[in-house]
């Protein structure tokens, strides 16, 4: 297990679908080990993770959205089957683009189907953070970022204040 390097947000891949999984294999579940362990040492300990912010190019994500951590679910393939008309706005960021956060405003509640790390379709209900977690990390995988969520100015400055940031860093 290690932790992965991400990439940065004018690397087309985080604007490319990802592929569908075939079959959880052990090659899928060293990813997911290593998307752990890439999540866990975000700063902050991030709460969710999609593989192509760390360059692979599968529909993998891993969400821990736990006060005490070590709750982690591991999904191929998801997609939300139901979406609540509640909203809940919440400030987003990715270490695709290090130092910039904005709030985004998504549905409050998702039932999620995915393959999860037995090769079983499961059914889920994520509701708060997890909720606004999930749906984070599909849009990943549909190759979008949170900043696609906002004005194409407010974007555009995120994106700029983001490259200033990583420079210096």
């Amino acid at each position: 297990m290690a932790v992965r390097p991400f990439i940065r947000y004018d690397d087309k891949r985080l604007h490319t679908p990802a592929e569908p999984v075939e079959a959880i294999t052990e090659t899928v579940r060293m990813i997911w080990d290593d998307m752990i362990d890439t999540m866990e040492a975000m700063p902050g300990q991030g709460v969710g993770l999609a593989a192509p912010q760390i360059g692979i190019m599968l529909r993998l994500a891993v969400v821990d959205a736990s006060e005490a951590r070590g709750q982690v679910v591991r999904m191929a393939n998801p997609e939300v089957l139901h979406a609540s008309v509640q909203l809940r706005k919440h400030e987003e960021g990715s270490p695709n683009l290090p130092g910039v956060w904005a709030p985004v405003e998504r549905p409050r509640a998702v039932t999620v189907r995915f393959l999860n790390d037995q090769g079983e379709m499961e059914d889920r209900d994520f509701v708060g953070l997890w909720a606004t977690s999930v749906q984070h990390q599909i849009d990943h995988l549909n190759g979008k970022t949170y900043v696609d969520h906002l004005s194409a100015l407010k974007r555009k400055m995120l994106v700029a204040k983001s490259a200033k940031y990583a420079k210096k860093a």
